[in-house]
């Protein structure tokens, strides 16, 4: 344990960094993937069984926080760590993609947003002051500056007015979050599929010597080939000693894909949303529990999987939970995509560890590409 906030690199393979964030609540072991607990809860999970999984960390959101149930009741209640019942560290996003995309009637203005929830109607106002001290009331460890996100695609002057805004307000937010000894602020790297725009947002924060940096704006509509195209540019200009985050990021793929070009942390809401819909994630590849074909499947999940959801059920089980609608289905599935996420990178930390990261990827591909189906 350690009293203040710091990052290591502890070993390299291409671009690709293995390290560890350490922070008074626990240590993050990196490349890192955080599941999202938006409103203090992973979906149908417990938070014991996400710890168990390998999760060093989750993801809270302010957005929602803030509606229910409340940040200054929340922080009578001894903040969102002792809410929730998870002790080891969490970051909190800055609520403004969910502003942006949930909110009704926004009004954007330099000094803000003013917005009307989407649950009750209800009248709100986010600065980036008032992002930090909602994170603040939260008691995150690591808290994002509050940007706008464009989505994609979208006319270059409106990606450049949103990019310079959103450096506008990292600067007031770096203000407001001020000297917190063992937790972080992280700037966020704007620039939609501009590459020169990337640019000159990674350099305008990197001058603001902040503790991390995010990449946002990405998997917002955009292709594949964009996301990593804009990773290219920006990961070089960042600091080689501070951590970087793509936000809202995403499929096996488009990790293994990013942890190469440079990213030490992620967050996807697609492992709990896919387990909730039928969907398993495996090192297989993705399986569709709603199709028939499996039901009469006698097989696991995955049969050399550590977790109980992967190995103990048959798919011809979870085929009928799933059309069956029973939330048992939603539990097993989630509980295996995580296992799966955080096995995942486990694999990719080892890799790098062992300067293998291409024939890891490699590897990969190709047994997702083989796909489930039994040998003939």
């Amino acid at each position: 344990m350690t009293d203040q906030f710091t990052f290591r690199v502890l070993a390299t393979d291409g671009k690709a960094r293995r390290g560890e964030i350490s922070m008074p609540r626990g240590t993050v072991r990196t490349p890192a993937f955080m599941p999202v607990g938006t409103a203090g809860t992973v979906k149908a999970m417990y938070l014991d069984q996400v710890r168990d999984l390998g999760s060093d960390i989750i993801l809270g959101n302010t957005y929602h926080l803030m509606l229910r149930p409340g940040a200054e009741r929340m922080a009578r209640l001894g903040g969102l760590h002792e809410f929730a019942r998870w002790p080891h560290p969490i970051l909190t996003d800055s609520g403004g993609f969910q502003v942006m995309s949930l909110a009704q009637l926004r009004k954007l203005t330099e000094k803000g947003v003013t917005f009307k929830s989407h649950v009750d109607g209800a009248a709100y106002e986010m600065t980036p002051e008032r992002s930090i001290e909602i994170q603040g009331l939260l008691d995150s460890d690591i808290q994002m500056q509050l940007d706008e996100c464009v989505a994609l695609p979208a006319e270059p002057s409106e990606i450049e007015r949103a990019m310079e805004l959103s450096l506008r307000w990292a600067e007031r937010c770096k203000t407001a979050f001020g000297q917190q000894p063992g937790k972080a602020m992280f700037g966020i790297v704007q620039g939609g599929d501009i590459g020169s725009l990337r640019e000159r947002s990674a350099s305008a924060l990197k001058a603001m010597d902040l503790k991390g940096y995010a990449v946002g704006g990405l998997a917002v509509g955009e292709p594949q080939a964009v996301m990593l195209d804009m990773l290219d540019v920006t990961c070089p200009v960042l600091p080689a000693d501070k951590p970087r985050y793509l936000m809202g990021v995403g499929t096996p793929d488009d990790i293994v894909k990013s942890v190469m070009r440079g990213v030490d942390m992620f967050d996807c809401v697609m492992p709990t949303r896919a387990g909730r819909h039928g969907l398993a994630y495996t090192r297989r590849g993705k399986i569709n529990l709603r199709n028939a074909r499996h039901a009469e499947d006698h097989r696991p999940l995955d049969e050399e999987s550590d977790c109980p959801a992967s190995r103990d059920y048959s798919r011809a089980y979870l085929h009928h939970l799933v059309r069956s609608q029973e939330a048992l289905a939603g539990m097993l599935l989630t509980w295996n995509n995580l296992a799966y996420y955080q096995s995942l990178m486990q694999g990719i930390r080892d890799a790098i560890s062992q300067a293998r990261m291409d024939d890891f990827a490699a590897e990969t591909s190709e047994r997702w590409a083989r796909g489930d189906l039994p040998a003939l």
